[in-house]
């Protein structure tokens, strides 16, 4: 990136060409991790500061090891061990970070909006690691890399994507980027737990999981989502699971070569059957193998001032550069 006051605060109003750049360089990426020796030594002197103010075990794993491999030091920050437990504010805990002149902060937060308030007060690139249940992007590029790596192509591919929508970060950010890209985006789930507006970003709305699922080229199974949940959106676990936890029956209804995705963590027998889960045509552990190469291309994207390619936010409205000459080649 040419400047130093780019984000990636979520995939809504992203472009198609933005989204490829990102594709790409992951995946020029994905063969460090096979090396005998994964390091690179693109970021070296950069700092990248995780602050995690929210549980996470992939996305902060897989963050720490991106920037490590990419040689960039590391600190990682979560709301226990932070002055934040004492009553400091989330600004005033942002500026004191800011002031030590880290290179990106990474920050989780359970509030929605809390990415792009830091974006506003400080200089440094922010990636938005989940906020509440408004965005997680680079969940959803992971998610559309593993896809590109068996489809090839997301014009017409039918994703439908199962669960807990309301309180779904991950399903918002899928869906702005899937329909970015040209794919059919279908959401399923109890009523209580799908939004009717979605239908206006272009989405399928359906009650019943063989209808969602019939013909479907990828199915993207999604947690229910208790700790965010303030009232009883379904009478119980078991009556949820009996409609729409993904069974190999219920795959049956998928095209022959449909894969499986899930962002985890898995509720086995509930929102998906152990079966499918470990089954032939899950690529669950390849989203989280990808999920490194894809945080290491955020990384590069946001860090290296001579990198071209996405400005990552519709808070920046200068057109974006050309894609990626030698993507993944910093250093």
């Amino acid at each position: 990136m040419a400047t130093n006051n780019r984000h990636l605060l979520g995939l809504e109003g992203v472009s198609a060409d933005d989204i490829t750049v990102l594709l790409d360089t992951a995946e020029s990426l994905t063969e460090v991790s096979r090396r005998d020796v994964k390091k690179l030594p693109t970021l070296r002197g950069k700092t990248v500061i995780n602050l995690f103010l929210e549980n996470s075990t992939r996305t902060r794993t897989s963050f720490e090891i991106a920037a490590k491999r990419m040689s960039a030091d590391t600190i990682n920050i979560s709301a226990s061990t932070s002055s934040l437990s004492k009553g400091e504010t989330l600004e005033d805990t942002a500026r004191n970070l800011a002031a030590m002149a880290p290179d990106a902060i990474v920050v989780r937060h359970p509030a929605a909006g809390a990415a792009r308030f830091l974006a506003e007060i400080i200089d440094c690139p922010i990636i938005n690691a989940g906020d509440g249940a408004h965005e997680h992007p680079t969940q959803a590029l992971l998610d559309l890399l593993t896809i590109r790596q068996h489809a090839k192509s997301f014009e017409g591919l039918v994703v439908t994507i199962v669960g807990d929508i309301l309180h779904s970060r991950v399903a918002r950010s899928n869906l702005y980027g899937l329909k970015t890209l040209g794919a059919k985006v279908r959401l399923a789930g109890p009523p209580s737990l799908l939004p009717r507006e979605l239908e206006q970003f272009g989405a399928e709305l359906h009650y019943d999981l063989a209808e969602a699922v019939r013909g479907a080229d990828v199915v993207m199974m999604l947690r229910i989502q208790r700790e965010r949940q303030v009232g009883n959106f379904f009478p119980s676990l078991d009556e949820y699971a009996s409609y729409y936890c993904l069974t190999e029956d219920a795959l049956a209804e998928a095209k022959r070569e449909v894969i499986i995705l899930h962002p985890g963590p898995i509720n086995r027998g509930i929102e998906i059957a152990s079966g499918v889960a470990d089954g032939p045509y899950s690529l669950i552990m390849s989203q989280v193998a990808n999920g490194v190469a894809l945080r290491m291309a955020v990384l590069y994207q946001l860090i290296v001032p001579v990198a071209e390619g996405i400005r990552g936010s519709a808070m920046d409205e200068t057109p974006a550069s050309p894609p990626l000459r030698a993507a993944g080649q910093g250093g």
